[in-house]
Order: structure tokens, then C-alpha cells, then sequence
């Protein structure tokens, strides 16, 4: 019995360096990832993202699905919707791009086809090639959508991100980040922030309405801005059918209140003159 205990004695004097040496290295280890991998904040993320607004957004290179050389820069003059996406989540990034298309679609039914562009970027560039792009453009449905679906390098990614504001960390998931689409203008500045994987219609619409009905185009003829202006009015948002249409009482009453003003004006210039 003693000698039994003797030989345990000696295993575990043998063993304690093994023991805090594993024990060292797993905690340099972890601080070490610590250091290198911070942690997801919320807040942070939101603030970031509301301080992009304004922003320029550089002109930047991409390749498309097609493995053509693509620039932010083709894109100016029309509004443009844009995600960040990595293509091997499996549920959040799929389930946003899926309600994305759904908004995208009732924008594109009020303001027309050609109105705005949608692109999809992915930012883990060692997977998200032009490949891994198609085959989740086509898994989401949104291949046949005119969406551009790009992929780029570390460097590109990292300077997007920044003009976005768009804040994305490692995890054990894949990355945690802010789920967000960015509206940028036709001039390639970031004009609204829309977030989470399901939001309202008009969280989307509403600024793609007031870029393209509201903007300013100097080159239109007075008639074509005048039309614009009053689409801008008179497109209302319907809660109940989750659609926009446009509104013909608020027309029909915009011109009884104009023919009023003008009958009127009409009789006291006339009066005038007879006195």
C-alpha cells in the first residue's frame, strides 16, 4: 500500500510542470485572442453607423459574377441600396437579403424599374468570391433581380467600411455585425441607414422616395419637374396592402385648390382695373 502511494506520489511531481504549463498556455492563449479579436458592442456599432451619414463613399473596384472589373463610380447618378453580406452565414445574411428583395420590389412597383440600383457586397473576401456570390444570388432569388452581387479584396472592405460606418468582428458564428442596408444618393454619399433583418416598408422606401422624386434636376424641363413634384406628394404609403400608390383625392384636390386661387385672383385683378 505505501509503495502504491510512493508511485502516485511520484506520477503527479512528474506531471504538475505538464499541468501549468497547458494551464500558461491556454490562458496566454486566450488572452492573446482577447487582445487580437474584440468584442462585438452594440452601441458602438449603432453610433459608428449613424456617424457615416453624409459621408462620401470612394469609387471603389469590385468584380461582379461575371468576373468583370466593376466600380462604385458606374453606379452615380441614381440612388443605390447597398449590403454587406458574407455568404457562408446561413440564416441572418439569407433571411435579410431575402426581405430586402421583398422591399426592393414595392420600391421598384412606386418609383419604376430603372428608379435606383440595389448591389450586395460581400466582406469575407478569402470565401466570398464571384462563385460564392452567384450561388448566393441565386439561393436568396435575387440573380434575375439586375442586383450586383460583388466581391473585392481586404484593403477595399476595409476602407467600405468605414464610409458606411459598417462595424463587423471574428466570432465563433462567423462575424457579428450590425445588420444594415445603406441608401447612398446619386452623388455617392450616404443619405439613411435602414437596420435589422425585417423592417417596415417605408424604413426603405420613404428616403428612396424623397431621393428620386425629390431631387434636383436642373436638366428637366419645368414640366417633368412639376410631374415630379406632385408624385412626390401625392405617393402615399397604404398600411394594409404594405404598398405605396398614388394618390388621385390629393391631386383632384391640389388642382381645385389652384383653379380657386387663380378664379379669385382672377376677380380682384378685374376689379381692380374697373376701379
Amino acid at each position: 500500500m505505501r509503495f502504491k502511494l510512493l508511485i502516485c506520489s511520484f506520477l503527479l511531481h512528474m506531471m504538475l510542470p505538464s499541468v501549468a504549463w497547458a494551464i500558461s498556455q491556454s490562458t496566454s492563449t486566450g488572452e492573446s485572442l482577447g487582445k487580437t479579436t474584440p468584442a462585438f458592442d452594440y452601441d458602438q456599432a449603432l453610433s459608428t453607423s449613424q456617424a457615416a451619414l453624409g459621408s462620401q463613399v470612394g469609387e471603389y473596384r469590385f468584380i461582379d459574377t461575371d468576373g468583370k472589373v466593376f466600380t462604385l463610380g458606374q453606379l452615380r447618378g441614381k440612388p443605390l441600396v447597398l449590403s454587406m453580406v458574407y455568404t457562408s452565414c446561413y440564416q441572418i445574411c439569407p433571411m435579410t437579403t431575402r426581405h430586402l428583395s421583398k422591399i426592393v420590389q414595392k420600391a421598384r412597383a412606386a418609383l419604376g424599374d430603372d428608379s435606383f440600383t440595389v448591389a450586395v457586397v460581400g466582406f469575407d473576401t478569402a470565401v466570398d468570391t464571384p462563385d460564392a456570390m452567384r450561388y448566393f444570388g441565386a439561393k436568396q432569388g435575387v440573380s434575375d433581380q439586375d442586383w450586383k452581387l460583388l466581391s473585392t479584396d481586404p484593403q477595399t472592405i476595409k476602407e467600405l467600411s468605414q464610409d458606411l460606418g459598417f462595424l463587423y468582428y471574428p466570432s465563433s458564428n462567423g462575424f457579428d455585425h450590425l445588420i444594415q442596408a445603406t441608401v447612398i444618393d446619386a452623388g455617392g454619399r450616404v443619405y439613411r441607414q435602414v437596420y435589422g433583418q425585417v423592417f417596415d416598408t417605408p424604413m426603405l422606401v420613404d428616403p428612396l422616395i424623397e431621393l428620386v422624386l425629390g431631387r434636383k434636376a436642373p436638366e428637366q424641363p419645368l414640366l417633368a419637374n412639376l410631374v415630379s413634384k406632385i408624385k412626390l406628394f401625392c405617393t402615399t404609403y397604404d398600411p394594409v396592402r404594405d404598398g405605396y400608390y398614388f394618390d388621385y383625392s390629393l391631386f383632384l384636390g391640389m388642382l381645385i385648390g389652384a383653379t380657386i386661387i387663380l378664379f379669385a385672383g382672377t376677380v380682384v385683378v378685374r376689379g381692380w382695373h374697373r376701379n
